[in-house]
């Protein structure tokens, strides 16, 4: 990044970018309240979301309502962005598991975002994301309640819907793939 980032120079003036500007304010994501959530809805279901227990599977909206309790911001861009006003009014990623991954990886925008990481670095309030049929083709995003110090596959307990599950061992489910998206922030 350069000295001269975020200026417009268009006609020679020095012009704030205000669209970067606009969401560079980045505010702790908070795991504490991600967690609480998860525990409350784990076994049940928030009337304020449709349930997609039968379209296919509830685990990438529990996972994206427990973000959104954590984060307090969706991010409203048409396609790409993150957001859910009712069952047939959501982004992709509100209920898709590779397209949270893709949201939360590549966000520059408001709402939150994250990185992959290896295990060591998991945190409660985390992302994992099974694949149990291999090429890199992910079916399941539970979300992290507990890790022992440090984290490893063996003390990492997650909660879950499609199946319910709340302080569940990671090490239940046979997957042929894994991987770990840390909430690094939340821009708003």
């Amino acid at each position: 990044m350069s000295l001269y980032d975020g200026f417009n120079f268009e006609y020679g003036l020095f012009n704030f970018d205000k669209e970067r500007l606009k969401y560079s304010r980045v505010f702790e994501y908070n795991r504490d309240k991600a967690v609480a959530y998860a525990h409350k809805w784990a076994f049940g279901r928030n009337p304020a979301y449709f349930d997609f227990s039968n379209l296919g599977g509830d685990c990438t909206n529990f996972a994206s309502q427990v973000i959104y309790a954590g984060s307090g911001v969706m991010n409203y861009t048409k396609t790409f962005g993150w957001y859910y006003i009712n069952a047939n009014n959501r982004s992709p990623s509100w209920t898709g598991v590779n397209y949270l991954y893709n949201f939360l990886i590549n966000n520059k925008g408001p709402g939150p975002f994250g990185e992959e990481v290896d295990v060591k670095d998991v945190q409660p309030g985390d992302i994992v994301q099974l694949s149990f049929v291999g090429n890199n083709h992910f079916n399941h995003s539970p979300i992290v309640v507990s890790t022992g110090n440090p984290p490893s596959l063996g003390n990492i307990l997650i909660a879950a819907h499609s199946y319910d599950r709340d302080n569940y061992p990671l090490t239940g489910y046979s997957w042929l793939q894994i991987r770990f998206i840390h909430i690094k922030g939340v821009r708003k």
